[in-house]
């Protein structure tokens, strides 16, 4: 049975919810489980075509376990955070060889896989296969901050997170995977970070943080995330564009990508750590060429 506050917001994801391949009849397991990837602290807009492409090339956690590594990390193209290439490509090989083939349906399985945390596992498990289990993201407690607990912003992450998630789940097993994603949804498109649309927000009667007047946040906050230009993620990226569109890249041309020597040998160093550059030279002579796993 829903709770008024559920029942709205499942009503106004029925009518108003973004018509996205993994909210399809017939989505598989697999394709969930890439889009949660993808997904990853990148906007749904960016992931759309990499996701088709993706899914067009490796339909099956096989077809992708058989192919390179470096494949899926030039794959991944412009989604940022490329590790996740990486790690993505691992799980697949670890369904092949744990799973036969076939994405885990149980939460403590999925985490077993590489890359996959506690909320992939269980959006996974809940969208893919209809589990019942609480699925927070920051949209999802963002709305929660402001309608149950009157709070302009979400306090930074804590276990309670699934908690007050788990209280507003409806038990029909269909109704709650629609409140999770429903609940992400309203977060995405109407209560959003700087400019909540409460005019047209299905919950707006219920909402304790309009209710009390819109005050101001006052707790804790997250840190803020470092300009992406002129850092090290930027110099990364930099240097795996060039190897995506090449076999192999001279230590000259990396050079050439950045002007300061110490910021630029730092971020080379942590890709090939990370296991997404590799040296193409011989171990015995100092490296001249780079390329892809």
């Amino acid at each position: 049975m829903s709770n008024p506050l559920s029942a709205a917001v499942i009503d106004w994801f029925e009518h108003n919810g973004r018509d996205l391949p993994w909210r399809r009849d017939g989505f598989t397991p697999w394709g969930t489980l890439v889009s949660e990837f993808m997904l990853q602290q990148t906007p749904v807009q960016r992931v759309l075509p990499r996701l088709e492409e993706w899914l067009r090339r490796w339909p099956t956690p096989a077809d992708l376990a058989a192919a390179a590594p470096g494949d899926a990390v030039r794959a991944w193209a412009n989604l940022g955070y490329p590790r996740r290439a990486l790690w993505l490509h691992r799980a697949a090989e670890q369904i092949v060889d744990r799973h036969g083939g076939v994405v885990p349906d149980d939460v403590d399985a999925l985490l077993a896989l590489t890359g996959i945390g506690d909320y992939t596992a269980r959006a996974v498990a809940v969208f893919a296969y209809g589990s019942r289990h609480p699925v927070v993201d920051t949209n999802t407690r963002r709305v929660i901050a402001r309608a149950v607990h009157g709070n302009a912003e979400p306090a930074p992450p804590r276990r309670s997170d699934l908690a007050d998630m788990e209280a507003l789940l409806p038990d029909d097993d269909v109704e709650q995977a629609e409140m999770n994603a429903g609940l992400m949804e309203l977060g995405a498109l109407v209560c959003t970070a700087r400019r909540p649309a409460c005019e047209v927000c299905p919950i707006a009667d219920q909402c304790q943080w309009l209710l009390a007047g819109s005050p101001p946040y006052a707790g804790p906050r997250r840190a803020t995330q470092k300009a992406y230009e002129g850092s090290d993620r930027h110099v990364r990226g930099l240097i795996l564009a060039a190897l995506r569109g090449s076999d192999t890249v001279t230590a000259e041309t990396v050079e050439g990508l950045w002007p300061d020597p110490v910021q630029r040998d730092r971020a080379l160093a942590g890709l090939i750590a990370d296991g997404l550059v590799v040296p193409a030279s011989d171990a015995s002579e100092p490296c001249t060429r780079y390329r892809l796993p």
